[in-house]
């Protein structure tokens, strides 16, 4: 009699219960559960209440701020290891603390490596995750990691609007690679944004380094925090005579006043994945689903099957 591999099981940090509980449909199981214990200090303790002993376990968290969806994450490994687990991967939609990848200035952390190495102590034996901040992310760890691209959920979206003089744009110099790769599938014209800061999250300058006069401008990156970089380059590119300019940002921190710099520039359209839940609505921001990107990948994982065929970028 054949042996029959039993099916993965999902569960979620709290803060990613809305996207886990897609990504699980869309897999095809039910999500699992666990429940949290809180102590009145703050301190909380995640329990699972189902056997997981010898199976594959997928951990849905982002680790967006503040530390906790971070602690969590780490506590439900180390909770999993103990459960005797069998394989542990950190599904990881929004890879958090991704912007210190390395020391830019002198007696400043390397967050992204720490991050890396917590994980791996904790005991997650692969990782998962989509758009890093920088590829170079994936040497901090020592397991395997899927580096995801949203490009295979947003590409599909960009061409559904069937849109005339077409122009990627980047909005900073370290994004170009990405909008050249965006711009070789939708075979149109790239154009670059160069910006200097004085200070993190507060841009100085930007110029613009192209032609956008009479064309629909895409500008596309990874995130979206403040929405200053997005906002300004929006309002640049209208000025020199651009038909419309839309953004596309994988994951929408949306922190300060982002929403009302968003509904108050010349952008048409923000176009984001559920990797970080929305704070709020807006008519502006349109939101593509990452779960069934996340499904099928772990999917795929879980019965050994090759995933080449989701890297475009």
């Amino acid at each position: 009699m054949p042996h029959l591999e039993p099916e993965a099981k999902i569960f979620a940090c709290s803060q990613s219960v809305y996207l886990a509980e897609k990504i699980a449909k869309d897999y095809g199981v039910p999500l699992g559960k666990v429940t949290f214990s809180k102590y009145s200090d703050g301190e909380f303790q995640p329990s699972y209440e189902e056997s997981i002993r010898g199976l594959r376990v997928f951990i849905v968290c982002s680790t967006f701020p503040n530390a906790d969806n971070l602690m969590e994450l780490l506590l439900m490994i180390d909770a999993a290891k103990r459960a005797s687990a069998r394989h542990i991967t950190a599904v990881i939609p929004y890879f958090g603390w991704a912007r210190q990848d390395r020391k830019d200035k002198p007696r400043v952390p390397i967050g992204a490596k720490l991050t890396a190495k917590l994980l791996e102590t904790a005991g997650a034996t692969r990782i998962m995750t989509m758009d890093l901040h920088a590829d170079q992310i994936q040497g901090f760890f020592e397991k395997p990691v899927d580096h995801l691209f949203a490009s295979t959920i947003f590409l599909p979206y960009v061409k559904s609007l069937k849109l005339d003089h077409l122009t990627i744009a980047s909005p900073d110099m370290g994004g170009s690679k990405r909008a050249y790769a965006y711009s070789k599938f939708l075979e149109s014209d790239v154009v670059i944004c160069y910006k200097q800061r004085k200070v993190a999250n507060v841009i100085d300058t930007m110029e613009l380094i192209g032609e956008v006069k009479g064309r629909n401008v895409i500008l596309v990156d990874d995130m979206i925090d403040t929405g200053g970089t997005l906002a300004k380059a929006a309002d640049l590119m209208i000025a020199k005579g651009a038909l419309s300019v839309r953004a596309i940002c994988t994951h929408a921190i949306l922190s300060g006043d982002a929403y009302e710099k968003i509904e108050n520039s010349q952008l048409s359209e923000l176009i984001v994945t559920d990797s970080i839940p929305l704070k709020k609505e807006s008519k502006k921001i349109r939101v593509v689903s990452c779960a069934p990107l996340f499904a099928e990948v772990m999917h795929m994982v879980h019965h050994n099957n090759s995933i080449s065929g989701k890297f475009l970028m």
